[in-house]
């Protein structure tokens, strides 16, 4: 039997604990900090269902990448799981490139969510919103340049921090129960300004918007190769992973819905410190916007680090323009990759707002998840010759369908958001076209 841990250079230094913290921070950050507002403006104050259902379709896919990470513990993810299981290049690409402009759409939500209130809290917000988002950016491409030094350990400092805020939220909301604040019957009002099928498309869309705060889970299966023993930490670690914040955003969204009513919340680009400034708890407003502004930034950055990466990552397996594989001679950073997704990152950020990019996020990685569900069930047919998690075949099934249909029409999302992510999947297009072009031209295929 051949050791799914024996082929990779790469220093297997990562255990199971610094994993589960690991999935946990990549998880945690702009989603729930940032767009609780506008999910309990699309449901009401019955906030906590959508994360309640985005838990359980969060849970199925990572079922599926559980089983496939045991399986191919390599770090391309669903990229990967799309080659081996379909073998056709093009939609290979459209996957790595569909990633890779989530990671940029979410980065730019967690922008807007930096200019916002939070900030607004601590200064006197004198520059316009757009303009701080777009030096934002500028910023963070500014430390990317320079060769950010990031390291596992590093995140599970960062995590702490982001879980730090949470837990706030959560002890004001023990204190409000515990002395009687707060209104509970709130807890029960769905508005979705209809009834019937406007019902369920009301509460599907503010799934899907909502389901951007467990977004990121999927980014884990990247470290499988500086992982010990993937094939069997990895389905635990995502498990544990997704539960734990799962939950943690469920009591969150009670504890915002019980505290705020769902228009004031749906009004404030900083939800959470509207919670906090209603709790009845003397704690300091302006330090636990700076905490938001932490988790909001950290999650910009590893994003932004992400795509630039990948766009790096698909230059050198040849299926982008090899230009932008070119790196900084002292730097030894992806200069153009660097410059390309930050100059997409401005982009959005001027012309999109937290809730739609957002959503933007969360359609692009559904479709994606709606892909890895299914190629679960191809490659059953591909069995490898070490023991590996198997997922029961119904989860994937219910995955691939629960993530289309929260990515289709009926999630009630406004046009705009499709017609970004295709503008951004287009852009993705057009150079690959030119990438083939330049190679037929030197017969390089």
């Amino acid at each position: 039997m051949t050791s799914a841990t024996a082929d990779t250079p790469l220093h297997r230094a990562i255990g199971p604990k610094l994993l589960i913290l690991f999935v946990v921070g990549d998880i945690l950050g702009t989603g729930i900090y940032a767009t609780t507002g506008k999910v309990a403006g699309k449901v009401g104050g019955a906030l906590w269902l959508p994360f309640v259902i985005g838990f359980v379709v969060a849970l199925l896919t990572a079922a599926s990448y559980a089983e496939l990470v045991g399986k191919y513990p390599k770090a391309a993810g669903a990229a990967l799981y799309a080659q081996k299981a379909f073998k056709v290049p093009f939609l290979t690409f459209i996957i790595a490139f569909m990633v890779m402009c989530s990671g940029l759409s979410s980065a730019s939500a967690a922008a807007r969510a930096f200019s916002g209130d939070y900030l607004g809290e601590l200064t006197s917000n004198a520059l316009p919103p757009t303009l701080v988002a777009i030096l934002f950016v500028l910023a963070l491409a500014a430390l990317n340049l320079r060769g950010v030094a990031e390291s596992v350990k590093a995140n599970v400092v960062l995590t702490l921090v982001e879980v730090t805020g949470l837990a706030i939220i959560l002890a004001i909301g023990a204190y409000a129960v515990l002395t009687g604040e707060g209104e509970p019957s709130r807890l029960a009002d769905i508005d979705t300004g209809g009834t019937g099928f406007a019902l369920m498309t009301g509460v599907l869309g503010a799934t899907a918007l909502g389901f951007f705060a467990f977004v990121g889970f999927e980014d884990s299966v990247n470290m499988a190769e500086e992982t010990k023993d993937p094939a069997r930490t990895f389905p635990r670690a995502l498990f544990i992973g997704v539960t734990v914040t799962g939950t943690i955003y469920v009591l969150v969204a009670l504890v915002s819905s019980l505290l705020v009513d769902h228009k004031v919340l749906e009004a404030s680009s900083g939800p959470l410190l509207e919670v906090v400034k209603a709790g009845g708890v003397d704690f300091p407003h302006k330090l636990f916007a700076l905490i938001a502004l932490f988790a909001v930034t950290n999650s910009a950055l590893i994003n932004i680090m992400m795509a630039s990466r990948l766009c790096y990552g698909m230059a050198n397996e040849r299926i982008l323009p090899s230009a932008m594989g070119r790196v900084l001679p002292k730097r030894r950073t992806p200069v153009v990759g660097i410059v390309f997704v930050s100059l997409l990152a401005v982009g959005l950020v001027s012309t999109g707002e937290i809730e739609g990019l957002g959503d933007t996020t969360s359609f692009l990685l559904l479709c994606v998840f709606a892909v890895v569900n299914v190629a679960v069930l191809v490659l059953r047919k591909d069995p490898v010759d070490h023991r590996h998690f198997r997922t029961p075949t119904v989860l994937p099934v219910l995955g691939a369908v629960t993530s289309l249909i929260l990515a289709s029409p009926l999630a009630d999302r406004p046009p705009e958001v499709y017609i970004r992510a295709g503008v951004l999947i287009a852009i993705g297009i057009a150079l690959w076209a030119v990438n083939r072009v330049v190679m037929k031209t030197h017969g390089e295929e």
